[in-house]
């Protein structure tokens, strides 16, 4: 995707307090900025249920994505609905600058391991609901039932035929 999000719902990290609750649904110019960025046919719907609440040193953002979605088939280049519902969840920590205007991250060695680091104060739940629908689109979608079958045409020759060719008699 470009520098511009697709989609975007921003939440400041003090407005979570003991938890807080999105049901997020993105409008139709939001669904085709996805689709171009995630190369869909198109994106008739996508809602998602996003929940973070405080964990240990950070936090955990959980949230459960319905979309339905429209892929170009890869063997007979026809549209292809499927619709995807899915389960997510990500720890969250929060960054702090080692010093002023250091580009250097002072992290919690504690934090669990693959935890995404929050910086700028905030995380974006919409960012987080398009990363996971894009891990749960099938990337090589294909019809039920389409085959692929290669064109006939002149047969190339074998490079051992080349040199056969060569070869003296």
């Amino acid at each position: 995707m470009s520098d511009q999000l697709a989609w975007s719902d921003r939440v400041r990290l003090d407005q979570i307090g003991q938890g807080l609750h999105r049901h997020l649904e993105a409008n139709e110019a939001a669904r085709s900025r996805i689709a171009a960025a995630l190369d869909l046919a198109a994106l008739p719907g996508l809602l998602a249920d996003v929940e973070v609440r405080p964990a240990g040193a950070g936090w955990r953002l959980k949230g459960d994505l319905v979309a339905d979605v429209i892929q170009t088939c890869g063997i007979t280049l026809e549209p292809l609905a499927s619709r995807i519902e899915t389960a997510f969840s990500v720890d969250l920590i929060e960054a702090s600058d080692s010093e002023p205007g250091s580009d250097d991250l002072d992290i919690d060695p504690e934090a669990p391991q693959g935890s995404d680091i929050i910086e700028d104060g905030g995380v974006d739940l919409a960012a987080y609901v398009v990363e996971h629908l894009a891990l749960s689109i099938d990337p090589w979608p294909r019809k039920p039932g389409a085959v692929f079958e290669a064109p006939e045409g002149p047969v190339e020759p074998s490079p051992f035929d080349v040199l056969r060719e060569l070869k003296p008699r």
